[in-house]
């Protein structure tokens, strides 16, 4: 047999195979989870650039030590940059005096754009982490040697499990209210 024949009695067959196949089963009908809209939402000015500050660093280089978009980031230093250049607010550079800081703290219910949120990412509650909050369950941070700044979920396993308090850096007049 020919090398075409073959390939059309392997066709054939596939076809008549899946013709035989059970139908797909029907829909399920599924709640859709609403859609953020950010040009609805209220946003102060100051809450409004540290989000868009934020999330346009996103794929700069992770750098231990690094506060800059030119030399990289590490975590602390993207929040220092981030507030200092879309705020104006100076903040400790180190996540140790971050979560020290007199600043307001917030449950992870409260959460508002803009929030800065810690984690003890060695296990414990030594807190070796740190991201800015930018709404609907999404924080940007720069996580690790090799990587990039990135937006990352807080519902996934490792953050829920790392995930040690969060503070409020922004005067709540300058925040932007999240449904």
């Amino acid at each position: 047999m020919s090398t075409s024949a073959r390939l059309i009695l392997v066709v054939c067959a596939a076809l008549l195979s899946a013709c035989a196949s059970r139908p797909p089963p029907a829909p399920v009908a599924v709640k859709p989870k609403p859609v953020f809209n950010y040009a609805t939402q209220n946003f102060s000015p100051a809450a409004e650039d540290v989000l868009f500050r934020a999330l346009g660093l996103v794929g700069t280089p992770y750098r231990w030590g690094g506060n800059t978009p030119d030399s990289g980031f590490d975590c602390s230093g993207l929040i220092g940059f981030v507030y200092r250049d879309a705020a104006g607010i100076s903040l400790p550079r180190t996540t140790r005096e971050l979560i020290v800081m007199r600043a307001q703290d917030v449950r992870e219910d409260a959460l508002q754009t803009g929030d800065l949120l810690f984690f003890a990412t060695g296990g414990g509650s030594q807190v070796s982490h740190a991201g800015i909050y930018v709404g609907e369950g999404r924080f940007v941070h720069a996580p690790q040697t090799g990587g990039t700044v990135k937006l990352d979920t807080l519902s996934k396993a490792y953050w829920q499990n790392a995930y040690l308090s969060a503070k409020r850096v922004l005067p709540s007049e300058h925040l932007a209210r999240n449904p």
